[in-house]
């Protein structure tokens, strides 16, 4: 376990052998930061092996896992991705993969976006309300499917289109199909995808994450305007808003703050005097630029609260 380039290198990826893969980078949410949770899940069954990677969280886990256990079906983990992987098992084994897919559909609750490998196929199938972006493009070798556009960036793709919500496209070597899972998708995006989670060069849902959180910073400052000597950001995610709301009101951007790149997300450690201390370790004023003035500091969101509390009384 680690960073990815802790755990690939050129011997591990040269053990790889074929033409289709599916791979996951997990940010821990339904199940610990422990191997056992580690994507994609591999499941055998009589009629051959599925792999799955899942980006979302399950509501109905828990029942579902419940349901699954009372038909004998044994758990290695407790990943809300097995659940999902399992009951596609018990599908397959009477269903075509597409049917399949579908009726585990009209089971799950929840935001998921999975890639799932079925006999030397790959499907991408986003949630009925698009809660979790994914997308697909073309690339050298053929198509790739990736939760952000700038994955494709790298690999000098070409972004094809976001995978819609409801919907199920199959890669094969001919190609890609589309299949319309349901009734007319009613989106409702994770917003935190746009604030926060993703990269400010990504694209989702047809949106530059940049411009959505200018814009976000724009409007705050014509919803709440203040006289100020310099706006200042929360690094990083809070950057693109601040250069935003800098703009709009015409006040002169600096930065107040400077974070150390080698500590974590604070709001998801599991206690406050942790939380805290981490917050002290990540983030220090840039004394000179914020000294006796009258700083508007932008934050990309507030979930506890820990962090802006540390972060005001550092500046004052």
């Amino acid at each position: 376990m680690g960073l990815v380039p802790d755990v690939y290198n050129k011997d591990s990826l040269g053990h790889l052998i074929g033409n289709v893969g599916v791979g996951h980078v997990r940010y821990s949410t339904t199940g610990g930061s422990k191997i056992e949770n580690c994507q994609p899940f591999i499941l055998n069954f009589k009629g051959g092996a599925v792999a799955i990677a899942h980006n979302g969280n399950l509501v109905n886990a828990r029942t579902l896992k419940d349901e699954l256990e009372c038909e004998g079906r044994i758990f290695i983990s407790d990943s809300d991705t097995e659940v999902i992987g399992h009951l596609l098992v018990k599908e397959l084994i009477r269903h075509d993969p597409i049917e399949s897919i579908r009726n585990v559909m009209r089971k799950l609750v929840g935001s998921y976006s999975l890639v799932i490998h079925i006999d030397g196929a790959i499907y991408a199938v986003r949630d009925p309300l698009g809660l979790k972006p994914l997308c697909f493009g073309k690339v050298d070798c053929g198509y790739a499917v990736f939760s952000e556009s700038v994955a494709l960036d790298t690999l000098n793709g070409t972004l094809i289109r976001d995978v819609r919500p409801g919907e199920v496209i199959v890669f094969t070597g001919d190609g890609f199909e589309s299949y319309q899972i349901g009734n007319e998708p009613h989106p409702a995006h994770c917003v935190f995808e746009f604030i926060y989670f993703a990269r400010p060069d990504s694209i989702i849902d047809g949106k530059l994450v940049y411009k959505v959180r200018e814009n976000i910073g724009r409007e705050l400052a014509r919803e709440h305007p203040v006289e100020a000597d310099v706006v200042s950001p929360v690094p990083d995610s809070g950057i693109t808003s601040a250069i935003g709301y800098a703009r709009e009101s015409g006040t002169k951007y600096l930065e107040g703050l400077m974070k150390n790149r080698y500590i974590g997300r604070t709001f998801i450690l599991p206690g406050q005097e942790l939380r805290e201390t981490a917050v002290r370790l990540k983030m220090n004023a840039i004394q000179d630029n914020v000294k006796g003035k009258r700083v508007v500091l932008v934050d990309d969101s507030i979930v506890r609260g820990t962090t802006s509390r540390r972060i005001i009384d550092m500046v004052r």
